[in-house]
């Protein structure tokens, strides 16, 4: 179905399958897909967007619920965040419901979608640190019924991008069946945009820890060493306790490693630290970024202690 928005030359298409979007996004090379449409039109209202196409995703019931496929949550990229956010989902994967009750007001919920979270890939989505520590992966459509799946990390990190005419279709994620956490902080009381936000999963079948943290980077950060160093400290055939100290300590690693201490400047050459505003070159951070490194260290405390709890 094609209609023609009145006075403008702009064209929207509204397909009623996967491939049939795809199949417009080819036709139509300049197309914007388009489902809740919170990013998009921020950036149309705003006039860093004047898209001549759009293909609406609304009407793609493939794509708005989930199923179970060989021990992964199969998720269509157009589940919204106030449907992540029910119970039934929250106890199937609940860091992602946690994600995606923190999303915003109900009206960003109810409209925007899981795979426009990815897709806008804003360092401060909710819901891409829960996916980089999950480790889940994307089923992406192409043209002529094509499907492959590449890793979440590596679309956010832009080491894999979508081919013109591609769609992100599905979400695959691990069923852990295990403990896992979402918490933010936001400059405001409220829903608001992350400063800074931190996802912890519990591996016990690996006997692993899995972190990442977001809005502090362009793209969710996984402190490696922090989950490794955290991981063997843990009792995973006991009570899974950790003591307040270790806590701490973890969250400090994961804070140092994220936003690390700059490297001083060789002897000389930081004069133009004054000009510019920016710290000097003494191995310093500024305050604000100490402020921030101590709100990722006490979310990732936070969020490990109650995963472990």
């Amino acid at each position: 179905m094609t209609t023609h928005a009145p006075q403008a030359a702009h064209t929207v298409t509204l397909p009623g399958s996967l491939d049939e979007a795809v199949a417009a996004l080819a036709a139509m090379p300049a197309a914007v897909p388009v489902a809740g449409g919170t990013d998009l039109m921020a950036a149309v209202n705003s006039g860093l967007l004047r898209p001549a196409a759009l293909v609406g995703l609304g009407r793609i019931s493939e794509i708005r619920g989930w199923q179970y496929q060989d021990g992964h949550a199969l998720l269509g990229a157009g589940l919204t965040h106030a449907r992540m956010g029910r119970p039934d989902f929250a106890a199937l994967i609940p860091a992602l419901a946690a994600a995606a009750r923190a999303a915003g007001p109900p009206q960003i919920r109810n409209a925007g979608t899981l795979g426009g979270n990815i897709a806008s890939a804003a360092p401060t989505g909710d819901a891409l640190p829960v996916l980089a520590a999950l480790e889940a992966s994307l089923v992406i459509a192409g043209p002529g019924g094509g499907r492959r799946e590449i890793p979440v990390g590596r679309l956010l990190a832009g080491i894999e991008l979508l081919h013109p005419g591609e769609l992100i279709g599905y979400v695959r994620v691990p069923l852990l069946h295990a403990p896992q956490t979402f918490l933010k902080a936001t400059g405001r009381t409220g829903p608001g945009r992350a400063t800074a936000s931190v996802a912890v999963v519990l591996d016990p079948a690996r006997r692993m820890v899995r972190c990442a943290v977001g809005a502090v980077a362009p793209m969710p950060l996984r402190p490696y060493d922090a989950e490794h160093w955290v991981a063997s400290l843990i009792d995973w055939d006991g009570e899974r306790t950790l003591a307040p100290e270790a806590l701490t300590a973890f969250g400090d690693y994961v804070a140092a490693a994220c936003i690390p201490d700059p490297v001083p400047a060789p002897e000389g050459l930081d004069g133009g630290a004054a000009l510019t505003g920016q710290a000097p070159g003494d191995g310093t951070l500024p305050p604000a970024v100490l402020h921030l490194r101590r709100t990722v260290a006490t979310l990732a405390r936070r969020a490990l202690g109650r995963a472990l709890a």
